[in-house]
């Protein structure tokens, strides 16, 4: 599994895609939650506190489980997608130049 990791790292960097590889711990601080999805930290927190991503406190701080990280940034890109998917629908529909 290294090696098709290894592979597909090298796949997207070929592609000209950044490619950033970070060490997985299974809890993580808001401050690596937030620098993981390249959102700041105070919104980060108001997805915690709205309940869109789970999380618990130890102590004063918040800890998020990288699962639950994971299963958001999987429902937010299939969201992004459909949209851009619609989005590109209409323009067609409204003959606006996009094939």
């Amino acid at each position: 599994s290294v090696l098709h990791l290894l592979a597909e790292a090298l796949t997207q960097i070929a592609s000209g895609n950044a490619v950033k590889i970070v060490p997985i711990k299974p809890e993580l601080s808001t401050s690596e939650v937030a620098e993981l999805l390249n959102v700041s930290r105070p919104y980060l927190v108001e997805l915690l506190e709205s309940g869109k991503i789970p999380f618990r406190k130890v102590g004063p701080r918040r800890r998020v489980l990288f699962e639950d990280v994971m299963a958001y940034k999987k429902r937010i890109d299939s969201q992004r997608e459909q949209t851009l998917a619609e989005l590109a629908a209409q323009a067609q529909e409204l003959n606006m130049g996009y094939n």
